[in-house]
């Protein structure tokens, strides 16, 4: 508030002419700065460079100059001469375009720009097709640079591949003093619809010595016919198929029609050659020259397929195929007759060549289905299921052998396991069922489905499969690499083998024998009214329903618990317990045996 003068003071004068600045010593207001003074150790040193006050600096040599890139290569520039290929699919008369460009790399910031030369009235966007700017080589974040273009090489900009053919004068020198060496320069691939637009129109004179609408007046509706036949056995599948070639008169043209015959399996497209004037010598043919595609010209054939090029007992080609001509019609042998003095027609006996028999090769079995029924596969493209025994099958139906196998396996977990082994005698199938028992960590169920089990070391040629002669007791069957061990059967085997023993061998029906034999004495005795260790038949009867009766008052019991333990500690499957481990097993339970008489049985 005390201040009254708030100018600045003037840092800008002129001494002998020549502007210079200087330093304030005062602010705004007048008060005395000590910013910009200097201080006693400046002073200091300025008084020890007397000399150089007094003489001035010494001079130094010069620093190199450093020039920056965008001086050092300012308007300077790569210029490289390439073209892109250009698929045209929706066009009749060209199916891919050749587009010429040229590309430029800018060395002061290593940019790169594509431009088309503008063609007028071409249709066609040209011009700046990539703007200048960083083109990205890769996704990995780098940029193309100068040294990865080179003459004759493939660059992809953006998806369109380049090639590069050819470079200018100041390129080619840059870049050999840059140590990189050029490929050689290859030659600029021109549009061929482009240089087929520039030829000269077609100029049609009519010969003086030849008059097509003379020729088309005289021979109208004239045609030779010819019988003919191209051999393709050489190839696959291939066979020898008859033909009829029509020469017209009129204008000197040729059409070849398919015969058929019925249910010959073809489909009916009788013309193999549309009617057209086909070549036979051109003028520089080359191996790749498409000539059933391409449209072919006066300039390109040197000479065309006339009537004389025509004969009974001669070969002729016609667009890469080769024909052999071996008869013709009445007309035709009375044209050749006036016209060029031929006289022989004899018409060329044809000989089938006899079909090479090819041995049918059947392949190994791979193990899936039934070997019958996966050997109709290699008979017919559609097969058709094997033949069945239909009688075997209406006497044998739902007669089923049922066996009880454990199965032979070095895990202790798997030799408890008891396995329902079914052989059905209508068809010779085997099916395996395991029964559920539980606790016992293992899901029963069906273990196999009904299916033929082939014997181990049977071959496909000479399959052999397991029968009911082959199920004794204690034998041993591969079922699919495993291994079980017939335990026990069903009585219905036992009978059925018995009332046809001249079906299976003796061994096989003893065995049967020696395993139900003690059974049958158990079952003997306890239907026979004779009294048993002083217990007759009625005394049982009663006994059971005694303990069936008691069981039902004592709901805390598991009755199949009960019936588990006892077929566990039943191991030969006979059905008799001795009476202490009867009563040992009972008290285990809580089955209470004081209630009823059995201490007395």
């Amino acid at each position: 508030p005390q201040k009254t003068s708030f100018h600045r003071s003037q840092t800008l004068g002129y001494k002998n002419g020549f502007a210079f600045s200087r330093l304030p010593t005062v602010g705004i207001g007048g008060e005395r700065l000590y910013v910009n003074q200097l201080s006693q150790a400046e002073l200091a040193e300025l008084s020890n460079q007397r000399p150089t006050l007094t003489y001035g600096q010494a001079k130094r040599a010069p620093p190199s100059g450093f020039i920056p890139a965008h001086v050092a290569f300012d308007k300077k520039i790569l210029k490289f001469d390439a073209y892109f290929q250009e698929d045209v699919p929706l066009s009749a008369e060209e199916h891919y375009r050749i587009r010429q460009v040229g590309i430029y790399y800018y060395l002061e910031d290593d940019s790169m720009s594509v431009i088309e030369p503008v063609v007028q009235n071409s249709g066609l966007p040209q011009g700046k097709l990539i703007r200048r700017h960083r083109v990205p080589k890769n996704d990995h974040g780098d940029h193309y640079h100068w040294k990865d273009l080179n003459r004759g090489m493939n660059i992809t900009l953006y998806g369109r591949t380049y090639r590069i053919v050819d470079c200018d004068p100041f390129t080619q020198v840059f870049l050999e003093s840059q140590g990189i060496e050029l490929n050689p320069p290859e030659k600029m691939v021109f549009d061929p619809y482009t240089e087929l637009r520039q030829m000269p129109t077609h100029k049609y004179i009519t010969p003086s010595d030849f008059d097509r609408l003379k020729q088309f007046l005289t021979y109208d509706k004239q045609v030779l016919r010819f019988y003919a036949v191209w051999d393709d056995t050489n190839s696959t599948f291939g066979e020898n198929r008859p033909y009829i070639i029509h020469y017209y008169l009129a204008d000197d043209t040729v059409e070849v029609r398919e015969v058929y015959k019925p249910n010959d399996g073809r489909d009916p497209f009788p013309i193999l050659i549309k009617r057209q004037r086909l070549p036979k010598t051109f003028v520089d043919k080359k191996k790749t020259f498409p000539s059933c595609v391409l449209e072919i010209s006066d300039q390109e054939v040197l000479e065309w397929y006339t009537a004389k090029d025509f004969a009974v007992g001669k070969s002729t080609t016609f667009l890469g195929r080769t024909f052999f001509i071996y008869d013709c019609d009445e007309f035709t042998r009375k044209f050749y007759r006036d016209k060029f003095g031929i006289t022989d027609f004899q018409p060329v006996e044809l000989k089938k060549k006899p079909l090479e028999e090819v041995p049918q090769v059947i392949p190994p079995y791979n193990g899936f289905g039934i070997l019958e029924d996966s050997l109709q596969n290699c008979f017919s493209l559609l097969p058709k299921p094997p033949r069945k025994d239909v009688v075997k099958m209406l006497e044998n139906d739902r007669k089923v052998l049922r066996y009880q196998a454990a199965l032979e396996s070095p895990n202790p977990e798997d030799t408890k396991r008891r396995f329902i082994l079914s052989y059905f005698l209508s068809n010779d199938m085997i099916s395996i069922y395991e029964p559920q028992v539980r606790n016992s960590g293992i899901i029963g169920g069906k273990y196999l489905g009904k299916t033929r089990v082939a014997k181990p070391g049977s071959t496909t040629e000479n399959a052999t499969y397991y029968g009911p002669s082959d199920l004794t007791i204690g034998s041993t069957i591969e079922v699919f690499g495993h291994r079980f061990v017939i335990t026990d059967a069903d009585e219905y085997v036992l009978n059925y083998m018995e009332h046809n023993a001249e079906r299976y061998p003796v061994a096989t029906l003893q065995s049967l024998r020696d395993h139900f034999r003690p059974r049958q004495v158990v079952e003997t005795t306890a239907k026979s009214d004779i009294p048993t260790l002083g217990t007759s038949r009625q005394d049982l009867d009663e006994l059971i329903v005694q303990v069936q009766e008691e069981l039902k008052l004592h709901e805390n019991l598991n009755n199949k618990n009960i019936r588990e333990a006892f077929l566990q500690c039943d191991k030969d499957g006979s059905g008799i317990l001795d009476k202490a481990k009867f009563l040992a097993l009972c008290d285990s339970l809580s089955v209470p045996t004081n209630a009823f008489p059995v201490n007395k049985v």
